[in-house]
This record gives structure tokens, sequence and C-alpha cells, in this order.
């Protein structure tokens, strides 16, 4: 008969988020439970367990480690070896111990947890009113660590020196702040200062409530957060909002706001179960909500819009400020136009000092800059627009062995891609790379996910773009560095296996990738395609209608001249005769433009989705100039909402074609817009038709294409599918077609994420 008493020793290594997240003392605890002996130890690697007792008791200990573990943690596999007992009397919380070449995952920054929350707002805690509390649930991670193992010594809290009561804490396996490494209380931990735009210090005993009273005044305010500065002021107030947009030069993108809790933000804009879950989570990303109207907000704060950017407050500090001031509270990334976030006290005094009235900062170092992110929901799907805070840099596993491959993006929405084993870590947001302090913070941001990661990139991928700042650093790099294989890839090729990536598929699919610009394989700008894709390459079956584009990327601030150039190359004088831009644009600048488009002078041809949603947006009078990315066609999107079942009426978009390629034509829709807008018929529902017979074309000819190739898998990718109407549209119309329809979740579909199809691409040409 078997001895079921008998002692068996496991070793077990987990694999996945499983530092700094309450995962050591779990183990512990369950150790107990099952009464069981050994230790556990976190690597560079994993967190190994060796764990003696009866089997059956092991085999329950194994299951509940998985079932039972931590909320924070994440657990990627476990390897279980049996072997020779050795022997443990009790069990054992080890120091960590490094392995070199080895990594580990590392947990994003969590937002603050229900336990911490409440400590902070009971008068008769300790940590009452302390902006820094936090536990092994949530706190900082990813922006305070510098290497591996995450250990104390190895943050930037390695300066605190933690008093008794706390060090008691950190020491206990049965308290939730065992081994929480920011851990800190305010007698020991980090200081929060007020500051004048001047560098002068403001004495006060409460800072935070200082701040609420600046806020309530009307005063902006420059906030350290967990990954840089914010700057912040009353969202109710016009004349604050509008000095903010004044002094930020942002003069109408819009601002996130920070509401105290899900029931506030039920007053300003309609929220759903999961946007809510959203909202709550450890995450806590911005989410964009439709508005309610008659929202007692500032108009200043999302012009134009019918959505607003909501976040809960996510760190102790956001807790007892909104608890302090009692309203809603713009809540922006604190630098200028699309530089990088203020990291440093210093830096934010002398890059913010034009634009805060004051500063709420604090004494603990930000290592790693991380702006927050930003989701929203289309057909029932959750999708990332900005992944950063809450995202990164956890890992996509698209399934498969990957090598060391650094991939650089493209030049908006600037992201990079690092992948080996099975992982590819897409960086945080950066931001646009077209300034030096940009491209800096890149750099410096890809020196950090080497080192913490291990990696020593073997192939190196850029964009085929030869100006932009990513190609340029891809090539100096490869240039000084002979090692490196440098590879370049087609934008939208990226696109569209960025999007396999996370599906976890190989390919091929049929991938429809609508976007601003990306530089096509014969030169011209391309963003209306239709591809036949697997990570070994491409081949395009369709694509919208090539038309001028006098002015090149300058044109892009301009919709009316978009607008312009597509009447008259379509349908000529005669088209622009038809149409009320004639009133709207100077004559001397039309006959330049046509000049331009007659000469071939710098008018660069393009298939841009992004900019037949300009040339509609103009033509509807909704938006003649833009002073942010996408500004009109977003504006065109939110004309056409609401109207849906009022709208029935789909506009032709004709098929030409030449063997193997299919074009999408487009003189015969804007001809039947003119005559729509002459004849009077609404602009919200010219709106929407354009935007329902622009899915239903995509649909068919995707329809079309699995037809002949047998490939019932459709990808979309691209920034235009940020338009919820649009990708709904789509979405539904190539569902009712009987195709699987692939899309993005944890990376955007914008360039942010097209790093990650990047490096699938350089990755697969290069396997054995």
């Amino acid at each position: 008969m078997k001895d079921i008493s008998a002692i068996h020793h496991y070793n077990i290594r987990a694999y996945g988020v499983v530092q700094g997240v309450g995962f050591r003392p779990f183990i512990y605890q369950l150790a107990l439970q099952h009464s069981l002996r050994g230790a556990v130890c976190n690597t560079s690697g994993y967190v190994e367990i060796d764990v003696e007792g009866p089997r059956t008791k092991l085999e329950y200990f194994l299951a509940d480690i998985t079932a039972k573990a931590p909320p924070a943690a994440i657990i990627e596999r476990l390897v279980t070896l049996e072997q020779p007992v050795g022997g443990y009397s009790q069990f054992l919380i080890l120091d960590s111990r490094p392995n070199p070449g080895e990594y580990q995952l590392i947990s994003p920054d969590l937002a603050t947890c229900t336990e911490c929350a409440a400590e902070i707002m009971d008068p008769k805690n300790r940590r009452f009113g302390y902006a820094f509390t936090n536990c092994t649930n949530c706190g900082p991670r990813f922006t305070i660590i510098k290497d591996i193992p995450y250990d104390r010594v190895a943050t930037t809290m390695d300066k605190f020196t933690m008093c008794l009561q706390c060090q008691a804490e950190y020491d206990d396996p049965g308290n939730r702040r065992f081994h929480a490494q920011p851990n800190a209380c305010p007698v020991c931990g980090p200081k929060l200062q007020l500051v004048g735009k001047n560098g002068y210090v403001i004495p006060t005993g409460a800072p935070i409530s200082r701040s609420a009273e600046f806020l309530l005044d009307g005063k902006i305010m420059g906030i350290k957060g967990l990954g840089g500065f914010l700057l912040a002021c009353d969202a109710t107030n016009d004349a604050a909002v509008g000095a903010l947009r004044a002094r930020k030069k942002r003069p109408s993108k819009p601002f996130a706001v920070m509401v105290s809790s899900i029931e506030e933000a039920n007053r300003y804009c309609f929220v759903s179960e999961s946007e809510a879950e959203s909202l709550r989570s450890s995450r806590s990303p911005i989410v964009l909500l439709k508005m309610r109207e008659g929202a007692s907000l500032s108009g200043g704060i999302a012009p134009g819009l019918k959505y607003l950017g909501l976040v809960l407050p996510y760190t102790p500090l956001h807790h007892l400020l909104m608890k302090q001031a009692g309203v809603p509270l713009v809540m922006t990334s604190g630098n200028l136009s699309e530089e990088p976030i203020a990291q440093k006290n210093s830096e934010a005094l002398m890059r913010l000092g034009g634009v805060a009235d004051y500063f709420l900062w604090h004494n603990r170092d930000i290592y790693v800059t991380y702006d927050d992110s930003v989701v929203l929901q289309a057909a029932g799907e959750t999708t990332v627009i900005r992944r950063a805070r809450g995202y990164a840099p956890y890992p996509i596993q698209p399934g498969r062995e990957l090598g060391q491959v650094l991939a650089c993006g493209a030049e908006m929405k600037g992201s990079f891609c690092l992948t080996r084993d099975n992982h590819a870590f897409v960086s945080q947001h950066i931001g646009d790379l077209e300034n030096v302090e940009t491209l800096e913070h890149f750099e410096s941001t890809i020196g950090i996910y080497e080192k913490l990661f291990r990696i020593k990139p073997a192939i190196i991928a850029h964009d085929l773009h030869p100006d932009y700042l990513s190609t340029h650093y891809a090539r100096d790099r490869a240039e000084a560095d002979t090692s490196l294989k440098l590879f370049p890839v087609q934008h939208h090729h990226a696109h569209i296996a960025s999007c396999m990536a996370e599906n976890g598929t190989r390919g091929p699919v049929i991938g429809v990738a609508l976007d601003g610009t990306g530089y096509g394989t014969d030169g011209n700008i391309w963003g209306g395609e239709i591809l036949l894709a697997d990570y070994k390459g491409f081949e395009r079956l369709a694509h919208l209608e090539y038309v001028p584009l006098p002015g090149g990327d300058a044109a892009t601030k301009k919709p009316i001249r978009i607008a312009a150039a597509y009447l008259y190359h379509l349908l000529g004088e005669g088209g622009l005769q038809r149409s009320g831009l004639m009133t709207r644009i100077e004559p001397e600048e039309l006959s330049l433009l046509k000049q331009q488009m007659d000469k071939r002078i710098n008018s660069p041809y393009t298939s841009s989705c992004g900019r037949l949603f300009d040339a509609v947006a103009s033509l509807l009078g909704i938006k003649d100039s833009i002073n942010y990315e996408a500004q009109a066609a977003i504006e065109l999107e939110m004309c056409a909402t609401g109207v849906e079942g009022n709208a029935k009426l789909r506009y032709p978009f004709e098929i030409g074609e030449k063997p193997g390629l299919k074009t999408i034509r487009l003189g015969a829709l804007f001809d039947a817009i003119l005559n729509d807008i002459n004849n009077g018929r609404s602009r919200p529902e010219i709106a929407y038709s354009f935007h329902d017979s622009l899915a239903a074309s995509i649909a068919g000819l995707c329809e079309n294409l699995s037809g002949k190739s047998g490939i019932r898998s459709v990808a979309l990718s691209g920034g235009v599918f940020q338009n919820r109407l649009l990708f709904r549209l789509l979405f539904k119309a190539l569902q009712e077609k009987g195709l699987d329809v692939l899309t993005h979740k944890q990376v955007p579909s914008n360039d942010g994420g097209i790093a990650l199809g990047q490096a699938m691409i350089a990755g697969s040409a290069h396997e054995n």
C-alpha cells in the first residue's frame, strides 16, 4: 500500500509578474496553511520555491498558487521538479539572489488599493493624510525600479531609511506591507513641498490643503505624479481652463479630467459597467466616455467633442487633493506641445515655470517617466489609445519564441519594442519624435529596458521613411555597432503584424490598414490599404484612390486645401465651382494649389484614409484648419454621432481594377456628397452616410478578397480605427459576412503600436 504520509520535495519556479506584488508572503502564508516546510526566494529570473511535505498537500499547495495568487500577480507558468528531500524544519523567506543574464517581469505602477485609501482618510491611522502610502497591492513599481531583483536598494526609495514601525511591517510575513519596497510613513518617507513658480518654498504644514485653495482660486498647479509632472486646474472654471490652454500652447486638444468617484463620473458622462471597471482597475487609465448634455464642466475642456476623458484618483496624493478641492480637476501631461513630460523638480521649474503658478512636488525620484494610459470602448471592445501607466512594461505574448530585436517604431506616437524569449516589451508612450528632447527620452528609455530585461539586440528594425528620427536612430546605432542587422519595415505591413501579434496568429490575414500617412514601397504616401499579410511579407490587394497632396505634410494642417485638392483632382474645375469652398479659400491660394497639382510641384500622391476624412470634414464646413492631429476627422465623427438609423442613404464607392490590385475610386462619392450639400441634406446625415458607406465598401472588398484567397481572418489596424463609429460599422459588417475580425486591445491601433509589428516581421525574417 502507498505511503501517503511520505515526505517529498518540490522545487517550483514561478515566472511572470511575481515580484513586488506580495507573492513571497503569499507563498509563505500558503505553506503555513498546508503545514509545509521549505523556502521562497526572489531571483533575477523568477521566484524559486522549495517546499517539502506529503505529496497530497504539495499538490493542493501547487493548485492554490495559481488559484489564490495576489491580485497584482500574473503567473505565466510554473515549472515544477521533484528533488531529494532537504530536511527543512520550517518555511523561510530568503534574501534575493541575482542570476547573471536572467530577467524578471516588472509590475506596472498600480493604483491605490482600497485598504491604503481608507488608511489615509482615517484620523486614527498613523498614515492619515500621507501622500506616499502604499503596500504590496498598490503603489509605484516600474517608475522607481533601477534594477532587478526588485529590492529596495535597487529603487529610488533607497535613500529613505524606514522607521522602526515601517521596518516591522516590512519584516512581518503576515503584514500586507511585507517587503513592499516603497513602504514609508510620515516619519521616514518622502515629503511634499509647495513651491512658487520662481522656485521659492511656500512655508506650510498643509501643502495639499493649500494647493486645493490655489486650485479653487483659479490657479494652475504643477503636480509631481507617479511618472512625471501633471498640470492641474479647476475643471469647472472657464478662466482657469483657458489660461492653461494659452500657457500650454494647446488651443483645442481635449484635456483629461479627474473625478473623485464613479458616481461623480456618471454626473458628467454615460458610464457602462465595463467602462466603470476600467476606471476602477489597478491600471486606472483615462477612459474616453460619452458626455451628458449640460454637464457642469468648462466648455473649454473638450471643445467640439462629445466624448470626455475621465480618470479616477490613482495615488494617495490624488485622493487627498480631490477630497480637499471638492471639484473635478483637469489633469494633463506636464509638458509643452509634444515634449516629454517633466521628470525632475528642477526640470519642471525650468520647463513649466511659464505654465504653472505653483508646484506641489516631493523628494522621491522618478527613474522612468510614465504618462497616463488612455482607453476607449467601441463595438464591445476595450482598446488602448495610449499605452503607458498600468500597462507598460508588461509584455505582449505573441505565442512564439522570439529572438532579441529592437524595433524603433515610427515618428508619431513614438514607442519602441524589445523582444526576447516569448515576450515583446512594447514601451510606454514616448511622444512624437519631432524634437531633440523627445529623441533623448526615447534613447534613454531604450537603455533602461535593455538593462532591466537583459536584452542585447541582434536586429534593429525601423520604418521605411528615411526622414523619421526613429529611422536615423536605428541607422546611427547600426553604424556604431556593426553586429546589429538593420531591417526596414513597411509602415502598414507593421500595423497589420502588430494586430496579428496581439491576437497570437501568424497569418496570413487580410489586413485593413487605415491611417494618415505611411511611406509606401512605390514612393507614394499610403494610408488606405488592404493587404494580404503574414510576418514574412505582404501583397497589396487594394487601396484608396491616389490624390495629390499640394504642399505635402504642411497641407495636413489645412483640411480646406485637402478638400480643394480632392475636388479639383476628381471632378475638375466644375467640382470646385459646385462646392462652398470658393467662398472660404483665398483666390491666390486656390490658384497656387491648382498650379502645384497641374505641374506636380510638391504634390505627392496619397491614398491616405486620414486625408479623405479631412477633405470630407472641410467640404461639410466642419473644420478648415486644425491645431492638433486628426482634429477635423474627430469632429466629423462627432457630427455623425447620434443619427444612426436616420441616414439610410449610402454613397457609391466605385472599384477600379488592374492586374492584382483594386482601387477604391472616390469621384462618385464626392459628386454625391456635393449633390446632397446643394440639395440641403443635413450635415450630420451626410457625415453618417460617409462613415457607413466607407465601412460597407471596405467590408464588401474584404468579402470579395476572402472568397478569392480562402482567408477568413481580417485584421484592423491604423489610427483611423480610433474612430468609434467607423470601427463599429466595419466590425459589424465584417462579422455579418462571416469573417473573423482581429482587433487591437493591448497596444494602440495608431502608430504607438507599430513597433510591435516591426519587431515580429524583423524577427521572423531572421528565423532559422
